[in-house]
């Protein structure tokens, strides 16, 4: 059995991925855990990347993928970055006709990427 395929650019799609695992690792601290796992589904391979970091207030998910956005000063200071990280994912994910989104139940309780990315649907 072949595992399922996606068409696309290696080089971006493997920085937009390493940007998220970044992200999990720069959040979590000591002694937490980062899931990574891939789903299939009809028509799409669902990547999600789970960590039980920092977590995210739900009033703050929906801007996260903005140009140059931080959850707040003090983070930006003691975390780094520039708040295009998740904007320029996004843009990777949307050039290759997929989804983001990110789920988290606050501060603390952790943090959810999820990327869908249409399967291949060339046959090797």
């Amino acid at each position: 059995m072949t595992s399922p395929k996606v068409n696309g650019d290696r080089d971006k799609l493997t920085d937009m991925l390493t940007n998220i695992i970044d992200n999990s690792i720069k959040f979590t601290p000591e002694g937490g855990t980062i899931t990574v796992s891939i789903e299939e589904e009809e028509k799409y391979l669902h990547l999600i990347v789970k960590d039980t970091g920092i977590g995210i207030p739900k009033e703050k998910i929906p801007k996260l993928f903005q140009r140059f956005y931080q959850i707040d000063a003090t983070e930006k200071r003691k975390y780094g970055g520039t708040g295009l990280g998740l904007y320029i994912c996004k843009k990777i994910v949307e050039a290759h006709n997929g989804y983001v989104w990110i789920e988290s139940e606050g501060k603390g309780q952790g943090t959810e990427v999820h990327i869908q990315l249409p399967k291949s649907t060339t046959i090797n």
